[in-house]
């Protein structure tokens, strides 16, 4: 490349990147009127917040702020993804640009898109307490309301696994349970998380065969990854780092360590249990039969169940979070997700035709569990050692859309899994602009902290975000003379090819 080639794309990068920049920097500002605060926080003291929050004109100009800048994020990753004909160093150092720049200011955030930070912070609280998370609910708190927490969980068993329970514990009782500081500590272990991915994420693509920079742009610098693991908080981040390293180290002849990994990943959120079946093949190496294969299937589950059954005795509560497991967000249901609306539309019509709605709705969820649990199977037993981490990828994407819950953080789960196996660039790579751009709108609009006493209510401030978001977004598809030839086959260069 000519060196004013060269430049001209250093500067288009910059110029990017600086869009991007500018894209969280709103979403920062937005959630200094709309992001999730415990009702005892004391920034609702501040000035300025008390105008963003207290007023209609300042929870509207937080609201456009959010909403604009959510959707400049995303335009800014369509745009940067689109500048590389040739994904070599330069996309590298670009795209590391990219993500620490546009993760900074969403660090700063108040908790945007979810408050289950919140819900970490009572159930550390919990420990604290020394009552039983698998058991009892922070509603055996006083005065839980002022936590934060959703009061929908209020009453449920914790989900996670032991190490982060510890986790939880450690940060109330380091911090005597205040909000702010609990709340900065618990983005640390997020900000970890993430950074684990970007780091084994290009790795597990490298190991495929797969251009690691464009993976890592896919995954790490989408801006669901960057709003979910870093602005929302989730222990997502750090489970799912874990697991990638784990399945990193499996895959290098390192299994004693890539097991560790996956059981310390269990250990905050027991999703990742599915990586241990993938991990015993990997284990087994390329040429082994079926006898070597459930032998290091048995010796994987012993390993990791046996350090899971340390943990349990350590911390006395054994393995409680298999009951609490099948507690969470029993009946739950969004409307997005294929199977929930199936069994929403089904609930209506067995209603309308005098049967019993719940009940059928009930045999639809779990027809979508039977089938995700023979998908799961079937990655087991059937496909080449090649693809045992895309048979992973196929087996978690199974239990993420075969759910009738489907979380924006959900979908992160797999974008690093199938990255690192290979995104081609037509209806594959567009389906990831579709799904990022749909739940990103989804987010903007979906949990917005508005007070209730003031001109706005909640419903009008939801309109208006969703209004915002999908002008944004329909613009993106149908306007933005860059941006919208990503979305047509017609547009799709047939020389991006060569970066598979």
């Amino acid at each position: 490349m000519p060196l004013s080639d060269a430049a001209a794309g250093e500067g288009r990068h910059t110029l990017t990147i600086a869009q991007g920049a500018l894209g969280s920097f709103l979403m920062f500002f937005g959630s200094l009127g709309v992001g999730w605060l415990a009702s005892v926080s004391e920034l609702r003291r501040w000035p300025l917040l008390i105008w963003l929050r207290l007023e209609p004109a300042g929870v509207i100009v937080s609201v456009l702020l959010l909403a604009v800048g959510s959707m400049l994020l995303v335009r800014s990753w369509l745009r940067l993804g689109q500048q590389f004909t040739v994904w070599g160093p330069q996309a590298r150092r670009a795209t590391l640009t990219a993500i620490a720049a546009w993760a900074a200011p969403l660090a700063l955030c108040i908790p945007l898109f979810s408050r289950d930070v919140y819900a970490y912070i009572a159930q550390g609280k919990v420990m604290v307490n020394n009552l039983n998370p698998y058991v009892d609910g922070y509603d055996q708190l006083q005065n839980y309301l002022q936590t934060g927490a959703d009061d929908l969980w209020a009453r449920s068993p914790t989900p996670y696994g032991p190490i982060f329970l510890w986790l939880e514990q450690f940060i109330v009782w380091f911090t005597g349970g205040h909000p702010e500081y609990s709340i900065i500590l618990f983005r640390v272990l997020a900000l970890i998380g993430a950074a684990l991915c970007v780091y084994y994420g290009p790795k597990l693509a490298e190991l495929h065969g797969i251009n690691p920079n464009r993976a890592l742009w896919l995954a790490c610098a989408n801006p669901l990854f960057l709003t979910t693991f870093v602005a929302s908080i989730h222990n997502d981040a750090l489970m799912l780092g874990l697991a990638l390293g784990g399945l990193y180290y499996a895959a290098t002849k390192r299994p004693l360590l890539g097991i560790l990994l996956v059981t310390l990943s269990v250990g905050i959120k027991p999703i990742t249990l599915i990586f241990l079946p993938f991990v015993g093949l990997l284990w087994a190496g390329k040429e082994a039969g079926w006898l070597r294969k459930f032998g290091f299937w048995a010796l994987t589950a012993g390993l990791s169940l046996g350090l899971l059954a340390v943990l349990g005795a350590i911390n006395g509560l054994g393995f409680g979070w298999i009951g609490a497991l099948n507690a969470q967000g029993a009946g739950l249901y969004i409307w997005y997700a294929p199977v929930g609306l199936i069994g929403m539309l089904m609930y209506l019509i067995a209603s309308g035709l005098g049967f019993d709605g719940g009940t059928v709705q009930n045999l639809v969820y779990s027809a979508g569990k039977a089938a995700a649990v023979v998908v799961v199977l079937v990655m087991m037993f059937r496909g080449s050692y090649d693809r045992i981490v895309r048979r992973l990828a196929v087996a978690l994407a199974a239990v993420v859309c075969l759910a009738p819950m489907i979380q924006p953080w959900y979908v992160v789960w797999l974008l690093p899994l199938f990255a690192a196996t290979g995104i081609r660039n037509d209806w594959q790579v567009r389906t990831v602009y579709a799904v990022t751009s749909f739940l990103m709108v989804y987010a903007t609009a979906d949990q917005l902290d508005i007070f209730p006493y003031i001109g706005i209510d909640l419903n009008a401030a939801r309109l208006l975000a969703a209004a915002v978001a999908v002008g944004f977004a329909l613009y993106l598809v149908f306007l933005d003379p860059w941006t919208r030839r990503l979305f047509r086959k017609k547009y799709m260069d047939p020389a991006d090819r060569r970066l598979f």
